[in-house]
Protein backbone atom coordinates (compact mmCIF):
# COMPACT_ATOMS: atom_id res chain seq x y z
CA UNK A 1 0.00 0.00 0.00
CA UNK A 2 -0.07 2.33 -2.11
CA UNK A 3 -0.48 -0.24 -4.96
CA UNK A 4 -1.31 0.46 -8.59
CA UNK A 5 -4.61 2.15 -8.41
CA UNK A 6 -3.44 4.73 -5.27
CA UNK A 7 -0.51 5.52 -7.40
CA UNK A 8 -2.38 6.51 -10.65
CA UNK A 9 -4.45 8.47 -8.73
CA UNK A 10 -1.63 10.66 -7.44
CA UNK A 11 -0.41 11.21 -11.14
CA UNK A 12 -3.84 12.28 -12.33
CA UNK A 13 -3.65 14.87 -9.64
CA UNK A 14 -0.38 15.75 -10.51
CA UNK A 15 -0.75 16.39 -13.97
CA UNK A 16 -3.80 18.69 -13.61
CA UNK A 17 -2.36 20.44 -10.79
CA UNK A 18 1.65 20.79 -11.31
CA UNK A 19 2.39 20.09 -14.93
CA UNK A 20 3.70 22.96 -16.81
CA UNK A 21 5.30 24.34 -13.30
CA UNK A 22 8.84 25.70 -12.61
CA UNK A 23 10.50 24.24 -10.21
CA UNK A 24 11.78 27.14 -7.60
CA UNK A 25 14.21 24.96 -5.15
CA UNK A 26 13.76 21.42 -3.90
CA UNK A 27 14.08 20.92 -0.14
CA UNK A 28 15.36 17.20 0.78
CA UNK A 29 15.20 16.55 5.00
CA UNK A 30 17.13 13.57 4.96
CA UNK A 31 20.14 12.98 2.34
CA UNK A 32 19.48 9.10 2.51
CA UNK A 33 16.06 9.08 1.65
CA UNK A 34 17.56 9.84 -2.40
CA UNK A 35 18.93 6.42 -3.02
CA UNK A 36 20.28 7.72 -6.61
CA UNK A 37 21.46 10.94 -8.05
CA UNK A 38 21.26 13.63 -5.09
CA UNK A 39 24.57 15.46 -6.50
CA UNK A 40 22.36 16.80 -9.43
CA UNK A 41 20.36 18.56 -7.05
CA UNK A 42 20.72 22.11 -7.70
CA UNK A 43 19.96 21.10 -11.73
CA UNK A 44 16.45 20.64 -11.00
CA UNK A 45 16.23 24.27 -9.77
CA UNK A 46 14.64 26.47 -12.44
CA UNK A 47 13.82 23.13 -14.26
CA UNK A 48 9.79 23.19 -15.51
CA UNK A 49 8.09 19.60 -14.47
CA UNK A 50 6.49 18.72 -18.05
CA UNK A 51 4.85 15.64 -17.39
CA UNK A 52 4.56 12.82 -14.73
CA UNK A 53 4.54 9.25 -15.62
CA UNK A 54 3.39 5.92 -13.65
CA UNK A 55 5.45 2.83 -13.21
CA UNK A 56 4.35 -0.02 -11.24
CA UNK A 57 3.90 1.55 -8.00
CA UNK A 58 6.23 4.36 -8.90
CA UNK A 59 6.16 7.81 -9.97
CA UNK A 60 8.43 9.84 -12.04
CA UNK A 61 8.19 13.47 -12.58
CA UNK A 62 9.75 14.25 -15.91
CA UNK A 63 11.78 17.88 -15.60
CA UNK A 64 12.94 19.84 -18.54
CA UNK A 65 15.56 22.71 -18.73
CA UNK A 66 17.35 23.47 -21.55
CA UNK A 67 17.60 20.89 -23.89
CA UNK A 68 18.38 18.34 -21.33
CA UNK A 69 15.15 16.14 -19.30
CA UNK A 70 16.22 14.50 -16.03
CA UNK A 71 13.51 12.29 -13.71
CA UNK A 72 12.42 12.72 -10.13
CA UNK A 73 11.40 9.29 -9.37
CA UNK A 74 9.32 8.86 -6.05
CA UNK A 75 8.65 5.38 -4.47
CA UNK A 76 5.97 5.44 -2.12
CA UNK A 77 6.74 2.02 -0.67
CA UNK A 78 4.07 1.39 2.23
CA UNK A 79 3.32 4.40 3.57
CA UNK A 80 4.50 7.22 1.44
CA UNK A 81 1.88 10.26 0.59
CA UNK A 82 2.92 13.02 -1.82
CA UNK A 83 0.56 16.32 -0.51
CA UNK A 84 -0.14 19.59 -1.82
CA UNK A 85 -1.41 21.33 1.41
CA UNK A 86 1.64 20.46 4.26
CA UNK A 87 -1.12 20.91 6.75
CA UNK A 88 -2.23 17.58 5.67
CA UNK A 89 1.26 16.19 6.48
CA UNK A 90 0.81 13.83 9.22
CA UNK A 91 4.07 14.31 11.14
CA UNK A 92 6.85 17.02 10.34
CA UNK A 93 9.52 14.46 11.39
CA UNK A 94 8.83 12.22 8.56
CA UNK A 95 8.54 14.92 6.02
CA UNK A 96 11.75 13.90 3.72
CA UNK A 97 11.15 16.42 0.68
CA UNK A 98 9.09 19.53 -0.39
CA UNK A 99 9.30 20.77 -4.10
CA UNK A 100 8.24 24.90 -4.14
CA UNK A 101 6.71 25.87 -7.31
CA UNK A 102 5.91 28.88 -9.49
CA UNK A 103 3.41 29.33 -12.33
CA UNK A 104 1.20 26.25 -10.19
CA UNK A 105 -1.89 25.74 -9.35
CA UNK A 106 -0.48 24.35 -6.25
CA UNK A 107 2.80 25.82 -4.39
CA UNK A 108 4.47 23.04 -3.49
CA UNK A 109 4.25 19.97 -3.39
CA UNK A 110 5.53 17.02 -0.28
CA UNK A 111 6.61 13.64 0.04
CA UNK A 112 5.86 12.26 3.65
CA UNK A 113 6.79 8.40 4.82
CA UNK A 114 6.41 7.60 8.23
CA UNK A 115 8.29 4.13 6.96
CA UNK A 116 12.06 3.74 5.07
CA UNK A 117 10.40 1.56 2.29
CA UNK A 118 9.92 4.50 -0.04
CA UNK A 119 12.65 6.58 -1.15
CA UNK A 120 13.75 9.06 -4.14
CA UNK A 121 15.94 8.59 -7.15
CA UNK A 122 17.07 11.71 -9.49
CA UNK A 123 17.98 10.03 -12.76
CA UNK A 124 19.23 11.34 -16.38
CA UNK A 125 17.47 9.77 -19.30
CA UNK A 126 20.29 6.73 -19.32
CA UNK A 127 19.94 6.15 -15.61
CA UNK A 128 16.23 6.21 -15.97
CA UNK A 129 15.57 4.07 -19.13
CA UNK A 130 18.21 1.40 -17.39
CA UNK A 131 16.40 1.66 -13.88
CA UNK A 132 12.67 1.16 -15.98
CA UNK A 133 14.41 -1.96 -17.57
CA UNK A 134 15.72 -3.75 -14.88
CA UNK A 135 12.77 -2.91 -12.41
CA UNK A 136 9.01 -3.03 -13.70
CA UNK A 137 7.22 -5.75 -15.55
CA UNK A 138 4.09 -5.37 -17.77
CA UNK A 139 2.01 -3.01 -16.55
CA UNK A 140 -1.63 -4.93 -15.87
CA UNK A 141 -3.56 -2.30 -17.55
CA UNK A 142 -1.89 -1.89 -21.11
CA UNK A 143 -0.30 -5.37 -21.43
CA UNK A 144 -2.43 -7.52 -24.27
CA UNK A 145 -4.29 -10.36 -23.33
CA UNK A 146 -2.13 -12.48 -25.52
CA UNK A 147 1.15 -11.28 -23.14
CA UNK A 148 -0.52 -11.77 -19.81
CA UNK A 149 -1.46 -15.45 -21.46
CA UNK A 150 1.97 -16.52 -21.99
CA UNK A 151 2.82 -14.69 -18.98
CA UNK A 152 0.99 -17.07 -16.53
CA UNK A 153 0.70 -20.24 -18.89
CA UNK A 154 4.64 -19.67 -17.99
CA UNK A 155 4.28 -19.98 -14.03
CA UNK A 156 5.09 -23.12 -12.39
CA UNK A 157 4.83 -21.35 -9.01
CA UNK A 158 1.92 -19.88 -7.25
CA UNK A 159 -0.44 -17.55 -9.51
CA UNK A 160 -0.60 -14.96 -6.62
CA UNK A 161 3.05 -14.81 -6.03
CA UNK A 162 3.37 -13.88 -9.97
CA UNK A 163 0.90 -11.14 -10.05
CA UNK A 164 2.84 -9.91 -6.66
CA UNK A 165 6.61 -10.27 -9.20
CA UNK A 166 6.54 -6.39 -9.58
CA UNK A 167 9.44 -7.30 -12.69
CA UNK A 168 6.90 -9.72 -14.20
CA UNK A 169 3.65 -7.59 -13.67
CA UNK A 170 4.22 -4.30 -12.29
CA UNK A 171 1.71 -2.28 -9.83
CA UNK A 172 -0.51 -5.17 -8.12
CA UNK A 173 0.14 -5.65 -4.40
CA UNK A 174 -1.76 -7.46 -2.00
CA UNK A 175 -5.05 -5.86 -1.63
CA UNK A 176 -5.32 -6.18 -5.41
CA UNK A 177 -4.01 -9.62 -5.96
CA UNK A 178 -6.80 -10.80 -3.50
CA UNK A 179 -9.72 -9.40 -5.16
CA UNK A 180 -8.72 -10.21 -8.17
CA UNK A 181 -8.09 -13.45 -7.72
CA UNK A 182 -11.47 -14.40 -6.34
CA UNK A 183 -13.80 -12.68 -8.77
CA UNK A 184 -12.11 -14.72 -11.37
CA UNK A 185 -12.57 -18.22 -9.13
CA UNK A 186 -9.12 -18.57 -8.63
CA UNK A 187 -7.11 -20.10 -5.27
CA UNK A 188 -4.04 -18.02 -4.77
CA UNK A 189 -1.75 -21.08 -4.66
CA UNK A 190 -3.13 -22.16 -8.02
CA UNK A 191 0.18 -23.30 -10.45
CA UNK A 192 0.10 -20.96 -12.91
CA UNK A 193 0.61 -23.58 -15.87
CA UNK A 194 -1.80 -25.60 -14.79
CA UNK A 195 -4.95 -23.14 -15.52
CA UNK A 196 -6.82 -23.43 -18.24
CA UNK A 197 -7.02 -20.47 -20.78
CA UNK A 198 -10.33 -19.92 -19.91
CA UNK A 199 -9.44 -18.97 -16.60
CA UNK A 200 -6.42 -17.04 -17.31
CA UNK A 201 -8.60 -14.97 -19.42
CA UNK A 202 -11.60 -14.14 -17.10
CA UNK A 203 -8.59 -13.31 -14.57
CA UNK A 204 -6.82 -10.92 -17.20
CA UNK A 205 -10.55 -9.38 -17.21
CA UNK A 206 -11.40 -9.48 -13.39
CA UNK A 207 -7.72 -7.88 -12.81
CA UNK A 208 -8.32 -4.80 -15.67
CA UNK A 209 -12.31 -4.69 -13.52
CA UNK A 210 -11.09 -4.16 -10.31
CA UNK A 211 -7.60 -1.99 -10.71
CA UNK A 212 -10.03 0.43 -13.37
CA UNK A 213 -12.71 0.60 -10.77
CA UNK A 214 -10.47 1.23 -8.09
CA UNK A 215 -8.72 4.03 -9.96
CA UNK A 216 -12.66 5.50 -10.21
CA UNK A 217 -13.38 5.20 -6.61
CA UNK A 218 -9.84 6.77 -5.37
CA UNK A 219 -8.38 3.60 -4.70
CA UNK A 220 -8.45 1.94 -0.99
CA UNK A 221 -7.42 4.09 2.20
CA UNK A 222 -6.47 1.29 4.45
CA UNK A 223 -4.56 3.28 6.65
CA UNK A 224 -2.94 6.31 5.78
CA UNK A 225 -3.29 6.77 2.27
CA UNK A 226 -4.40 10.07 0.95
CA UNK A 227 -4.75 11.50 -2.24
CA UNK A 228 -2.70 14.97 -3.17
CA UNK A 229 -5.42 16.90 -2.19
CA UNK A 230 -6.25 15.37 0.97
CA UNK A 231 -9.09 12.90 -0.44
CA UNK A 232 -9.61 9.20 0.56
CA UNK A 233 -9.86 6.90 -1.54
CA UNK A 234 -13.28 4.68 -1.31
CA UNK A 235 -12.45 1.39 -2.51
CA UNK A 236 -11.97 -0.35 0.24
CA UNK A 237 -15.89 -0.14 0.94
CA UNK A 238 -16.02 -2.74 -2.02
CA UNK A 239 -13.46 -5.39 -1.16
CA UNK A 240 -14.80 -8.58 -1.56
CA UNK A 241 -12.46 -10.89 0.32
CA UNK A 242 -9.36 -8.73 1.41
CA UNK A 243 -9.55 -8.92 5.41
CA UNK A 244 -12.68 -10.23 5.79
CA UNK A 245 -11.77 -13.68 7.46
CA UNK A 246 -14.79 -15.16 9.01
CA UNK A 247 -17.44 -13.33 6.76
CA UNK A 248 -19.76 -15.03 4.52
CA UNK A 249 -18.48 -15.30 1.08
CA UNK A 250 -19.91 -12.81 -0.69
CA UNK A 251 -21.31 -15.02 -3.15
CA UNK A 252 -23.88 -16.99 -1.13
CA UNK A 253 -22.00 -19.69 -0.70
CA UNK A 254 -22.39 -21.77 2.91
CA UNK A 255 -18.46 -20.90 3.27
CA UNK A 256 -17.21 -17.88 5.08
CA UNK A 257 -13.64 -16.26 4.28
CA UNK A 258 -10.49 -18.03 5.20
CA UNK A 259 -7.19 -16.39 5.36
CA UNK A 260 -3.87 -18.65 4.12
CA UNK A 261 -0.84 -16.91 5.54
CA UNK A 262 2.71 -17.72 3.49
CA UNK A 263 4.52 -14.39 2.37
CA UNK A 264 1.45 -12.54 1.99
CA UNK A 265 -2.43 -12.94 4.11
CA UNK A 266 -4.39 -14.53 0.97
CA UNK A 267 -8.03 -13.90 1.95
CA UNK A 268 -9.96 -16.44 -0.46
CA UNK A 269 -12.88 -18.33 -0.27
CA UNK A 270 -12.26 -22.53 -0.32
CA UNK A 271 -15.63 -23.06 -2.44
CA UNK A 272 -15.30 -20.67 -4.70
CA UNK A 273 -11.58 -21.11 -5.18
CA UNK A 274 -10.68 -24.71 -5.24
CA UNK A 275 -7.10 -24.91 -6.38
Amino acid sequence: MPELPEVEVVRRQLESHIVGATIQNIWIGRDDIVRQGLGSLPWYTGAQLIDVQRQGKSLSMVCQQGGERRYLVAELGMTGLLLFDRRLVPSEKHLHMTIHLSNSQQGALHYWNARRFGRLYLFDETEWEAYRQRRFGVDPLTVSEEVFLRLIKGCRGRVKALLLNQQRIAGIGNIYANEMLFRAGIHPDAQGNRLSKKRIQLLFEEMQKVLTDAIHRGGSSIRDYLSPDGRRGQFQNYHQVYQKKGQPCPHGCPTSIRRLVSERSSFFCPTCQKR
